[in-house]
């Protein structure tokens, strides 16, 4: 069985779906013209625009959901995996992926705005919902639904417990079971509270976790700011072949950073579309590039404060697959938390496992509350016709019962099946994000046009000629029109 998954693995997540992940997210850039560059500043003005409604979350919630399931272990785990086979360079190609991602990023995010629908009450859309209304092609939406279940609602929530467990019983010495029993009894009274409940969590936990991180972060990097030259050049030195150490693995350092970039960012693999089709919003683009500064805020922010406590204080080493070592600072380590472990002890001797335990233990529960959210709004669609009620508790009782399983014990098999998991799910979301490039660039066009005609805009899918975008069609009505206005006087009176 093993055999037959790393076999699959091979396959899904081999060259061709980088190649796929990078031609995409530069062919966006190029036909968005850049607009992860000329609308950083409408990014940072939407991220705090608009509240939640009844259905809906506000776009900070929205963001700080899409940000819980990219900020996981991949951040401090990914990071030095990339730097130890693919050399200081590799961070380079880590930030260049995210910044070609960002366009993949606002393109599923508004695609999931504008064909998401209203079910019981609450706002639903991802991928499954416009590949069926988007491409007409309800086969293919329903194996998407099917892949993410089962990946994460049964799969991925479990190996993401385990490192919470391993790294809390190495630094504090707490029994796995308990941690297990701890995790079962917060996750159980969140997800048991519904979208609203996950979102409150998720944008108090996110900023908390990714700030206290960059503010170590930048602690180290100051208390070393002596040879912080010195490593921005040999990050960019390393990245083109020009550093003599590492001239010979520039293969390795793009394959290593577009790989972890992308296994970290997720941007195009159909995760963050869910919590972006959830968001109360005028325009499907306003939490598009919401969405695409998430991007920025996951590798730019979170994986550089990995790299560079890292990179600047020595604690790593550099041995290419399949050849000798060409940095061995730390002996016989393995990449993992541990270089980030090993470098905060260079300033705080003692405090880097404790630091590491409590990063980990947010990055990964957040990573969590996001898969099971994905996990539920896929299981929606599915059952969207039948309503079967009981689903939904069949399913919030197995993440609650692969969590605890997966802190006392995990297996190379779940993480193997995991992964073709959300492998499938990025072929077969980029496959139908490419089919759907034209009602996506109409989608940016005319933002853009009320934007230069001064207007706050509000989306006509009928006017565009997009079609079964039914929500915003029959259900939408904006804030400010008479008849949003006689609904709000008479639930006043």
């Amino acid at each position: 069985m093993e055999t037959v998954v790393n076999w699959l693995n091979g396959i899904i997540w081999s060259n061709a779906l980088i190649y796929l992940c990078l031609a995409t997210g530069l062919f966006f850039t190029i036909a968005t013209r850049f607009l992860q560059v000329r609308h950083i500043k409408d990014m940072l003005k939407l991220m705090f625009e608009g509240k939640g409604s009844e259905a809906g979350i506000s776009s900070f919630q929205a963001l700080s959901m899409a940000l819980a399931g990219r900020i996981g272990v991949g951040n401090i785990a990914g990071v030095a995996t990339a730097i130890a086979y693919g050399g200081p360079g590799a961070v380079f190609w880590m930030w260049l992926i995210a910044f070609l991602g960002a366009g993949s990023a606002f393109v599923e995010a508004a695609l999931g705005q504008v064909y998401k629908t209203k079910q019981n009450g609450q706002y639903r859309g991802g991928p499954a919902y416009y590949i069926e209304k988007g491409l007409n092609m309800k086969w293919y939406a329903v194996l998407f639904a099917i892949v993410t279940v089962i990946a994460t609602g049964m799969l991925l929530p479990g190996v993401q417990a385990n490192s919470i467990a391993v790294s809390m019983e190495s630094a504090f010495n707490i029994n796995p079971a308990i941690i297990g029993a701890v995790l079962v009894l917060i996750l159980g009274a969140i997800i048991f509270g519904g979208v609203k409940r996950i979102a409150m969590v998720a944008q108090v936990a996110v900023p908390f976790m990714a700030v206290g991180y960059i503010i170590i972060a930048l602690i180290i990097v100051i208390s070393n700011i002596n040879e912080l030259p010195a490593m921005i050049s040999l990050i960019f030195s390393s990245a083109f072949g020009a550093n003599a150490s590492f001239g010979g693995i520039l293969g390795a350092a793009i394959s290593w950073g577009v790989k972890r970039g992308i296994y970290s960012n997720e941007a195009g693999q159909g995760t963050a579309p869910h919590a972006a089709a959830a968001s109360e919003v005028s325009h499907p683009a306003k939490q598009g590039l919401v969405q695409s500064f998430s991007i920025y805020i996951d590798t730019l922010f979170v994986c550089s404060a990995t790299a560079f406590m890292i990179l600047i204080t020595g604690m790593y080493n550099v041995t290419p697959e399949g050849a000798g070592a060409i940095v061995n600072n730390l002996g016989d380590v393995g990449p993992g938390p541990v270089y980030t472990t090993r470098a905060v002890e260079t300033l705080l001797p003692g405090f880097g496992s404790a630091f590491v335990a409590i990063a980990l233990f947010f990055f990964a529960f957040t990573t969590i509350m996001a898969y099971y959210y994905m996990a539920e709004t896929n299981l929606a669609y599915i059952n969207q016709k039948f309503r079967r009620v009981w689903m939904e508790y069949v399913l919030k009782a197995a993440i609650l019962i692969v969590t605890f399983y997966g802190c006392i014990r995990t297996a190379d098999l779940a993480w193997g099946l995991g992964d073709i998991g959300v492998g499938s799910m990025a072929w077969l979301n980029i496959i139908a994000i490419l089919l759907l490039t034209k009602p996506a660039l109409k989608i940016l066009r005319d933002y853009e046009r009320q934007k230069k005609e001064g207007k706050d805009p509000v989306f006509d899918p009928v006017k565009l000629g997009i079609k079964n975008a039914d929500f915003w069609e029959k259900e939408y009505t904006p804030i400010d029109s008479p008849s949003q206005q006689h609904k709000n006087n008479s639930v006043h009176m």
